[in-house]
């Protein structure tokens, strides 16, 4: 592949290839088209995000961590992915690593990406609609009296959040409002281009045909793997990542063992605290998506998950973590099922004795 030819050391320096970067993935905006609309930008591939905040991630010279550190990482930073391999660890296991500027990079904790901008929607519903981030990451911002326009959250790609209205930003431009299902005072405001409005298909439910006594899950903590079953037969499976240690939720972060039913499913759920403090690891994420609760009291779900990659790996605090594309199949799988199928922000839950699921 040509890829492999890009040597490690180029004539272009890295704070000119940085300042490039930056430029093609996040400041030339739209362009005009004979609409008189924008035109959503262009795909730019696949941008890898820089997803853990609590340890730091070096780019090596060649897959592996004995190889000659190239340099550290930082938070959130952002860099073109051309390639991905998995190699072989000491214990036996692959491990899967990206091909970027100057070397590779581990990819636990590295959040695919892409940069897509949407034309937006100026016709909200009055119980808002579902939209989710198009974009590696988007700021939010609150207006306080005092103060003035406030950052209030970083939203992450493919997060899901509840559109409410629209109103003047910072910028003097026309912004989404969005509510959190934790309470309708709890509202701030993001650039309606990196949100996408998702249509009806992606609430609808899947395999209806199917009797709901026919349906259950399995998941297997040992293998880490979720398995799904119609008729006792598989049609569904995904590698998961499950609460790390021996000790059960609530006492611990274990994923708990036995027999559940699906409870309840949020579209987007913001999972712990609401208040961001800024703290390396502080649990505040906003727009959690497709969120099946089996546990809802003490919040066991499966969902997708925005911060990090290691699927197949004891990951969590007691939840099961899913890519979001296997927890959004999950979601319209499992009853309950939305009836109406559309669900918004006045009734964005669904509860009722759901799909069985078998823990071991």
């Amino acid at each position: 592949m040509a890829v492999e030819a890009i040597p490690v050391k180029q004539e272009m320096s890295r704070r000119q290839y940085l300042k490039i970067s930056l430029l093609s993935l996040l400041g030339l905006g739209f362009t005009s088209r004979s609409s008189g609309g924008p035109a959503p930008f262009r795909d730019r591939g696949l941008i890898g995000r820089v997803a853990t905040d609590e340890k730091t991630i070096s780019i090596y010279q060649d897959p592996s961590e004995k190889s000659r550190v190239i340099r550290e990482t930082s938070f959130d930073e952002l860099l073109p992915l051309y390639y991905q391999k998995t190699v072989p660890n000491q214990e036996g296991d692959r491990k899967l690593w990206h091909r970027v500027w100057g070397g590779f990079l581990p990819g636990a904790y590295v959040q695919p990406t892409r940069y897509r901008l949407n034309v937006p929607d100026s016709k909200i519903p009055d119980c808002g609609a579902l939209a989710e981030v198009t974009v590696p990451y988007t700021e939010a911002y609150t207006r306080l009296e005092d103060d003035g326009w406030k950052k209030k959250y970083r939203l992450y790609y493919q997060t899901t959040h509840w559109v409410t209205g629209t109103e003047t930003g910072p910028d003097g431009n026309t912004w989404y409002v969005l509510t959190s299902e934790l309470s309708k005072t709890l509202s701030y405001i993001v650039r309606r281009e990196h949100l996408r409005i998702l249509p009806i298909e992606d609430y609808l439910p899947t395999r209806i045909q199917v009797p709901p006594e026919e349906k259950h899950i399995e998941v297997t903590i040992l293998t880490q793997l979720l398995t799904a079953f119609e008729f006792g037969q598989p049609v569904f499976q995904a590698k998961i990542s499950s609460g790390i240690g021996y000790n059960e939720v609530p006492h611990g972060t274990g994923t708990p063992t036995g027999t559940f039913r699906v409870a309840s499913k949020y579209p987007s759920k913001h999972m712990g605290s609401s208040i961001p403090t800024g703290a390396p690891g502080s649990y505040s994420l906003p727009g959690v998506p497709w969120s099946t609760f089996f546990i809802y009291e003490t919040g066991v779900a499966f969902h997708g998950t925005y911060w990090h990659n290691n699927f197949g790996s004891w990951m969590s605090h007691g939840c099961i973590n899913m890519r979001n594309e296997d927890a959004h199949w999950l979601f319209r799988w499992v009853n309950p099922s939305y009836d109406p199928p559309y669900k918004n922000h006045c009734d964005w839950y669904q509860t009722g004795r759901g799909t069985k699921i078998v823990i071991s």
